[in-house]
């Protein structure tokens, strides 16, 4: 008997050795991919609504103003943002101008490409408020459900192909337990992403994600078109939806950055941005199946 017993022992304790090793940041973020491309699916079944606020100070003085309300609604290939209210205000002309609707002419995009930036400085179209307009449209909308612009994170599996992570420990953050890993672009030359994400250790899920780009704009590029964005980054904070169910979606709640601009030799501005995503509605859809009469 105790020869078996012995054998047993000896045969199980490779598993349970191998059950104890530690998860690696590849593990980690391979199981927050999984969990990101599923909860894209599930979070086509939420409304809710965005708040947010963008300014466009030049120094000390804001040049453009704008607070923003809108309702966010899944569509089958992204989402669709109706403008419930909008407080701005412009310095134009030396004067303070408020204003409660978007301009007919505002900037439109394909939202299939990285950041644009369009201005125009004529009298008829103010250059900061075309500015604030553009990147908000361009920051919030896009073939995503959450509000936020897909090409900002790399936390799906198709994204997380082009980055390298590696593990800094473990740490709490917002109340949970958390993995703690860094990453950045796999090819130096790549002009994207680089920073830190606190993955919840037991949802396998983001709890907050920080970005910066992983190097500066090219020489060349500023030289040639006159264009730098310095200090340009994000941070996003996810929460599953309802609040305290790690079963529930997790949806990004909080979204900021704040950078400085600088377009075509003659616009130096910093630019702050916030959003708010809140009162989260689950749809609800009923279908009935009904067959013919038969003759």
């Amino acid at each position: 008997m105790r020869p078996t017993l012995l054998a047993c022992a000896l045969a199980l304790a490779p598993l349970a050795v191998s059950a104890q090793q530690p998860l690696t940041a590849d593990a980690i973020m391979s199981r927050v991919a999984a969990n990101q491309d599923q909860s894209q699916a599930d979070r086509a079944h939420y409304v809710y609504v965005q708040h947010s606020h963008i300014a466009s100070r030049k120094g000390k003085t804001i040049r453009c103003e704008e607070i923003t309300d809108s309702r966010i609604t899944p569509t089958v290939d992204g989402s669709h943002q109706q403008l419930l209210k909008l407080d701005g205000r412009l310095l134009h002309k030396g004067k303070i101008v408020t204003y409660s609707t978007l301009r007919k002419d505002s900037p439109k995009t394909d939202h299939d490409e990285d950041l644009h930036i369009t201005v125009q400085d004529n009298d008829n179209t103010p250059m900061d408020q075309d500015l604030v307009e553009n990147l908000r449209n361009n920051l919030t909308n896009g073939k995503s459900k959450d509000g936020i612009s897909p090409n900002l994170f790399p936390l799906t599996s198709k994204e997380q192909s082009r980055y390298t992570f590696r593990l800094l420990g473990r740490a709490p953050m917002n109340g949970r337990d958390c993995f703690h890993i860094a990453f950045s672009p796999k090819d130096p030359d790549d002009l994207t992403w680089k920073g830190d994400a606190y993955i919840d250790a037991t949802a396998f899920q983001p709890v907050l994600i920080r970005t910066a780009m992983s190097r500066k704009i090219p020489l060349a590029v500023r030289l040639l078109l006159g264009t730098n964005v310095p200090g340009l980054g994000f941070t996003i904070v996810y929460a599953p939806q309802p609040p305290n169910q790690p079963n529930g979606v997790w949806f990004p709640t909080t979204f900021g950055t704040e950078f400085k601009l600088h377009v075509l030799f003659f616009l130096n501005r910093q630019i702050t941005f916030t959003a708010d995503n809140r009162d989260f509605e689950k749809t609800h859809v009923t279908s009935e199946i009904r067959s013919d009469p038969t003759p």
